[in-house]
């Protein structure tokens, strides 16, 4: 705890100085005031980050952290626990989802083992394994507080360790909307039927079913709200545990990151739990599908970019949000300004003063 204590001591506010100079930016650059949006906001909120107006998304990196959940025993899910591993493997090799959109767009990408129920062979995925999988949080508690520990510091440390001007944080591991939603419930504490959507795909039965294991996770374990490391040991996975720790390691290097869907968002929540500051360092890509994605986002007070009924996983949303980024950073390093591009902005003058938007970057909505 002494070591997750001194990460989360390092997490430092927003640069508010960097950021008025953004805005003071923004308002000179040749356009009407808040035409270009949510780009505008990111502009700001890139320069609280990095405490420099001017920013580039270079090299931006996907985090997709891997492991198995003794949950699935009970059913919950409707793929095998075998496509855990088999995906895995397929991340490094540019087959799925996420991977595919990371070449598309020029992203890097580096899968983490921290539990799957397998030794794997492949070079590319990054061993720092915990355990074969986590036990069935339907029978006790899903880790140990101290593996829960571990987790979060092999995120914090491959997050800060990991050459990228922005993070994206995804995931692999069958099961593993069951144990956010567990959580995210007893983090929010909100009844189990407006946290729990249907994964990858359930039917009926195997939905009702999901809901009662969950609930009697919840009882079993009994959780303390208030611990979030207690919470995340008693009804998390190796996977959410450790995305929690990438989360605080990319607001303690001063980057962007992205949250993927669902999952990605409860760590991010968790992290914000551990570490209100780490709420400016985030960039949610897409709104997920997932019902328990609206109510972590509102905890945050984050709005997502895309509205794309996107409910893959994997980190599949962050390869695109890093290119509104990119575009972010191109609007405000590159336009002209009304004096370079010849233009009296006397005309603006009037809307300026009454109702014209107001830029204020980190997650927070124009205001009229």
């Amino acid at each position: 705890m002494e070591a997750l204590q001194k990460i989360l001591n390092s997490i430092r506010p927003l640069d508010e100085e960097a950021m008025e100079k953004a805005r003071r930016r923004q308002a000179e650059l040749a356009k009407p005031p808040g035409s270009l949006g949510r780009l505008e906001e990111l502009s700001v909120q890139l320069a609280g980050i990095t405490g420099r107006v001017h920013n580039g998304i270079e090299k931006p990196r996907l985090l997709v952290f891997s492991a198995d959940n003794g949950v699935v025993r009970e059913g919950v899910s409707s793929a095998p626990r075998s496509v855990t591993l088999r995906q895995t493997v397929n991340l490094t090799k540019g087959k799925t989802g996420a991977a595919v959109l990371c070449r598309q767009f020029g992203c890097g990408i580096s899968v983490c083992d921290v539990g799957v129920n397998a030794d794997i062979e492949e070079p590319a995925v990054i061993n720092r394994k915990i355990a074969y999988g986590t036990d069935n949080i339907a029978e006790g508690p899903a880790m140990t507080r101290e593996q829960a520990l571990r987790a979060i510091r092999i995120g914090t440390e491959l997050a800060m360790e990991t050459k990228a001007d922005a993070l994206g944080v995804g995931e692999m591991g069958i099961g593993n909307t069951t144990t956010s939603s567990a959580v995210l419930a007893v983090l929010l504490d909100r009844d189990i039927e407006l946290v729990t959507g249907r994964g990858g795909g359930l039917t009926d039965d195997a939905f009702t079913k999901k809901k009662a294991v969950i609930r009697q996770a919840i009882r079993v374990n009994r959780p303390n709200q208030n611990d979030v490391i207690d919470v995340l040991s008693k009804l998390g996975g190796y996977d959410l545990c450790a995305m929690c720790g990438a989360f605080l390691g990319g607001a303690a290097s001063r980057r962007p990151v992205v949250i993927d869907g669902f999952i990605s968002a409860v760590a991010a929540l968790c992290a914000c739990r551990l570490c209100p500051e780490v709420r400016g360092y985030l960039i949610p890509s897409h709104a997920s599908f997932e019902l328990g994605y609206r109510l972590a986002m509102e905890a945050m007070e984050l709005e997502p970019i895309f509205h794309l009924d996107m409910r893959l996983g994997e980190g599949s949303g962050c390869p695109l949000a890093f290119q509104v980024l990119k575009a972010a950073c191109a609007v405000i390093n590159d336009m002209a300004t009304f004096e370079t591009a010849g233009i009296n902005d006397g005309y603006l003058d009037e809307i300026r003063q009454g109702d014209a938007f107001t830029v204020k970057g980190s997650g927070d909505k124009w205001e009229n």
